[in-house]
């Protein structure tokens, strides 16, 4: 029996009865990545790309690759614009354009972004700052040594992407790190649940904590609740 919570969700989040609509311009700045051949030199601290890290690549191949589609951004635009979290950490910011959509959707929110590769950072910040936003705190370096820090400075996370390094014990020191953060309200959302026998374990683990409460599996994305409402847990499968 799906809750009045999992309704609300599944209505006015994934199938937007509410009508939010992100700004035109996170897509227009996509399809000029997607043209960019500038070369960048990566520094992949994570599990790699799924049709192999190589350490020089075009923007357009980062775009086509490594940068969630449109249904997802505007998914995640949905998310934040229905639920309004206040603080929001990204681990993994790519070319920017999730970031993008994290923050337009709540210009109060204070969005911390942390990426590893130093040159994706660098196209990131600058599409951030082209797309004129003022909330975003955007982070370079090893996930295991920034999110600490960051995790000190803020009293709670209401919102947290983990779209990093996809294997099993680093997605679970980022769990762990995270959950003392969390309340009732909070989410947390994992990238590529399904990516790799790794990732299905995580994944699995993460469901199973005593203080996960319900999951939603989208397939590529792997949302995470907290509400004590719910009393006994519940996990939902939904094709998205």
């Amino acid at each position: 029996m799906h809750s009045p919570f999992v309704f609300d969700f599944i209505g006015h989040v994934l199938n937007n009865k509410s009508g939010y609509q992100p700004p035109q311009a996170i897509e227009d700045l996509r399809r000029e990545l997607l043209r960019d051949k500038t070369a960048l030199e990566i520094r992949d601290l994570g599990a790699g790309s799924r049709i192999g890290a190589s350490k020089r690549r075009t923007v357009q191949e980062v775009a086509s690759t490594a940068v969630k589609p449109r249904k997802f951004g505007h998914f995640f635009y949905r998310l934040v614009s229905h639920y309004q979290p206040r603080v929001i950490v990204e681990l993994g910011t790519s070319l920017g354009i999730t970031t993008a959509y994290l923050a337009t959707a709540n210009p109060a929110a204070r969005v911390i972004t942390i990426e590893g590769s130093e040159a994706v950072y660098g196209k990131a910040t600058d599409n951030l700052r082209r797309l004129g936003l003022q909330n975003i705190e955007t982070l370079n370096g090893n996930f295991d040594t920034v999110l600490p820090a960051v995790l000190d400075s803020v009293e709670v996370v209401d919102l947290s992407y983990i779209d990093g390094n996809h294997r099993y014990a680093p997605t679970m020191a980022y769990f762990r790190q995270l959950l003392p953060k969390t309340h009732n309200h909070s989410a947390l959302i994992f990238d590529d649940i399904h990516w790799s026998h790794e990732m299905e374990e995580a994944w699995s683990a993460v469901k199973a904590h005593p203080d996960v409460y319900c999951t939603v599996d989208l397939f590529f994305l792997g949302i995470v609740f907290f509400r004590k409402e719910f009393k006994e847990k519940q996990h939902f499968s939904i094709r998205f």
